[in-house]
């Protein structure tokens, strides 16, 4: 399945309560099932409260309040088990796209754990992300999802809306199989285990320039999903 490209394939994105995967919580999940023409075929998205205050400097990001979340959200065990057991069946036939991934699976994860929920095994993935820093490694700037639309030219709306967020990220991972061809167009299960090695190596890479300053510095190249 070396034109995953050209098959469908899902993607996966997260707003959540925080940046740090071990203790945010998830307010938005989408996902999103595109075919060969990348065209959406069908799409599922949740609305959750969390249980916890949305901080406002996250509220600004995704414009999902404390009370909203409260008034219109699912209850975060239940959408955390409806989100899960629709990866785990995507997983079954296709690869599941992901910007970051090591971010949105952690989070999961330790929403699965809160909740008693059967985790997922994240795989095959695929990370526009970690793929970007690996065939582009020398480029200056953010590698943000924002920065790479605007370098592969994909006009991005509603930026930070996970549903939003998931298309653009499919997008991407499209670019990137047109600019850079061979190394990327491997059976996805390849391609998987390839980016776990490289998002280690990248991890590396920036521990040592972070130890520069701080011996102690550690950076996690876990991938795609944390300890």
């Amino acid at each position: 399945m070396s034109n995953w490209h050209e098959l469908p394939r899902a993607a996966f994105d997260l707003e959540t309560t925080g940046r740090d995967p071990q203790e945010a919580r998830i307010v938005t999940a989408s996902v999103v099932v595109v075919n060969g023409r990348q065209e959406i075929v069908n799409h599922r998205e949740w609305l959750v409260n969390p249980g916890v205050p949305i901080p406002d400097e996250a509220a600004a990001v995704h414009g999902v309040t404390t009370e909203r979340a409260v008034a219109e959200g699912m209850d975060a065990a239940t959408a955390t088990a409806e989100i899960a057991a629709h990866l785990r069946d995507l997983f079954q036939t296709m690869p599941v796209l992901a910007f970051n991934a090591s971010y949105d699976f952690t989070v999961l994860a330790r929403e699965c754990e809160r909740h008693g929920v059967d985790p997922i095994h994240p795989a095959p993935v695929i990370d526009p992300y970690v793929i970007d820093k690996q065939v582009d490694k020398y480029r200056r700037g953010k590698r943000t999802l924002s920065a790479m639309c605007e370098f592969y030219r994909i006009p991005l709306e509603n930026a930070h809306t996970s549903v939003a967020d998931a298309a653009a990220t499919v997008a991407v991972a499209q670019a990137q199989v047109t600019r850079y061809g061979a190394q990327l167009l491997v059976d996805p299960i390849q391609l998987h285990g390839a980016q776990v090695g490289w998002a280690a190596e990248q991890a590396a890479g920036l521990q040592e320039y972070f130890r520069r300053k701080d011996p102690a510095a550690v950076v996690d190249g876990s991938w795609p999903l944390r300890a």
